[in-house]
């Protein structure tokens, strides 16, 4: 009788903790619905977070001494991020591009010391600056997932859960805190390197978290011209991003 007693008590507990979190999932949903394009529904980042939301619920160890809002919002946005990859329908001749690109930005600035240009780019790649304009257009969504993947793991594997497990608990080593350091200033040397008007749209969109439309408005540029122009700015960050990794 206590053990069906414990259950029941256990079940009301997991369904009043879910109804209490569910605004994490809305709330994290829309934070990614602001950085994807408009053909990402809403609903289907909801639906993710929600089996996170649960999975987290049904997972939680009070004794990892990590509370369980930030346990869930880990959860969510991990489930969110694994159902965006599977939604990920670009060909390999785009992820092609992709990397030609990046490879192309690398090899400029490399040459002249200095950020390089969209039209030194596109001269690069053999392509007018419309059709270049095209294609960072095209490749915008997926870049916004790749960085933060790329951001996330770099391996593949478990690490940065291990990681990120560890930095809850209070376990991050001397070690730990020198890379997570290390990478914070490589990230904003890149950022420093980076057009003034890029350097513009990166303060809008990431720290006033404005959309890609107010930005335009505020540039006096059209959306599609700030989508371009954010992609770009993903692109050349996972360029100096991997060449940190790869030393």
């Amino acid at each position: 009788m206590k053990k069906q007693s414990d259950m029941k008590s256990r079940e009301a507990w997991r369904e009043a903790t879910i109804v209490e979190y569910a605004y994490l999932v809305k709330h994290i949903a829309a934070s990614f619905a602001r950085r994807l394009p408009s053909s990402v529904f809403f609903d289907e980042l909801v639906s993710a977070g929600s089996m996170g939301l649960i999975d987290a619920v049904d997972k939680f160890d009070p004794e990892k001494h990590v509370t369980l809002k930030t346990y869930a919002q880990y959860r969510i946005r991990g489930a969110i991020l694994d159902e965006l990859r599977s939604m990920d329908k670009y060909s390999r001749s785009l992820r092609k591009k992709i990397q030609e690109i990046a490879a192309a930005q690398k090899s400029i600035e490399d040459s002249k010391g200095a950020p390089a240009s969209d039209s030194e780019i596109a001269d690069a790649l053999g392509v007018g600056l419309d059709t270049y304009n095209e294609m960072v257009t095209q490749i915008h969504g997926s870049a916004v997932l790749s960085l933060d993947a790329y951001l996330k793991t770099q391996s593949n594997d478990n690490s940065s859960q291990t990681r990120f497990m560890a930095t809850l608990k209070g376990e991050e080593t001397p070690s730990d805190q020198f890379d997570r350091e290390e990478l914070k200033s490589v990230i904003a040397q890149s950022i420093g390197d980076l057009s003034e008007k890029e350097q513009l749209v990166v303060s809008l969109y990431y720290y006033e978290e404005l959309t890609l439309k107010e930005i335009g408005e505020v540039l006096e540029l059209t959306e599609s011209r700030i989508c371009q122009i954010h992609a770009t700015i993903l692109t050349k960050l996972k360029s100096r991003l991997k060449s940190y990794y790869n030393g």
